[in-house]
């Protein structure tokens, strides 16, 4: 395998409303979108876009749902290592004014315990915390073989802090700041005193607070895209995760900064697409995103 992805798979039903209606009312929604979901699943499947198809050890049910995303993962060419459990789970999404509320049904009962997988020419681990108990295996398995081990760090989980042990790079959210009580910089601080080589904090609009190889810590502004432009922001942090991994593997001779911008302009293209697939971005999509917008003033 070139990399394995750990992760909760989810269907994602993402909808554009001006409101969710309750009691006995009813609504009709402009538009909307049925992809694969969950945070280290669509970022293996931006991976695979731009070239470089990871195996993926996710959550499957032997339901239709789960036929559905095993074909889906099929047509990126994502080989699937089956944790099962009974239902598969569903998101339902609703983007509006650049966020995006969502109803998460969620089965992470895995039924077996973490698959024994041969992890002979894996270059990148990356792992979103989901199955605590095969992210704390592959990453000490990983670390001890000298693999690349990647964390997104959307919250807060029970094996958080054990887990940064083993991780190379750790790109977290302002969400996991808010939970640890911490600013970005002392929350990079933190990543620093757990051994993470590479870390950050993404922030939207405003960018990301990260430091390089040396430890010197820097803003990377995010890329001035019109709010007229953005559609969802849903998955847009996974596919910068899936973006930066593809860049390490594809490019390993270059600086953790060009990883990221690279990456970035993944991002940006993501938010102008409706649901996780329509908004997967090609190597070409990436270059006219770069060409297209700069980075913001403010943020600068």
């Amino acid at each position: 395998m070139d990399a394995l992805f750990v992760g909760q798979t989810y269907i994602d039903v993402t909808f554009l409303a001006d409101e969710i209606p309750t009691g006995d009312d009813k609504t009709v929604a402009r538009d909307y979108a049925i992809s694969f979901g969950g945070n280290a699943v669509t970022a293996a499947f931006a991976c695979a876009k731009l070239g470089i198809a990871p195996d993926l050890l996710t959550s499957i049910a032997d339901d239709y749902l789960g036929r559905m995303f095993i074909d889906m993962a099929a047509k990126y060419g994502i080989p699937v290592h089956h944790r099962k459990v009974k239902e598969s789970s569903l998101s339902f999404i609703m983007p509006r004014g650049g966020k995006r509320a969502i109803v998460r049904c969620r089965d992470d009962h895995y039924l077996h315990p973490v698959p024994p997988l041969n992890l002979t020419g894996c270059r990148a681990l990356h792992l979103d915390g989901h199955q605590a108990d095969a992210a704390m295996h592959y990453a000490r398995t990983c670390r001890e073989a000298g693999i690349l081990t990647s964390l997104d760090g959307g919250g807060l989980r029970s094996n958080t802090h054990e887990l940064l042990a083993f991780i190379d790079v750790a790109i977290v959210a302002e969400r996991l700041c808010e939970q640890m009580h911490l600013s970005p910089g002392e929350m990079l601080a933190y990543l620093k005193g757990r051994g993470c080589k590479i870390g950050g904090v993404t922030m939207g609009e405003r960018g990301m607070l990260w430091y390089d190889e040396t430890g010197t810590e820097s803003l990377l502004p995010a890329l001035d895209v019109s709010p007229s432009l953005v559609v969802d922001t849903n998955g847009a942090g996974d596919i910068f995760h899936g973006s930066y991994v593809y860049s390490a593997m594809a490019r390993p001779e270059l600086p953790w900064r060009e990883h990221f911008v690279f990456a970035r302009a993944a991002s940006a293209h993501a938010i102008q697409h409706l649901g996780n697939e329509a908004s997967l971005p090609s190597l070409r999509d990436i270059e006219e995103t770069q060409v297209r917008f700069s980075e913001r003033k403010l943020a600068a």
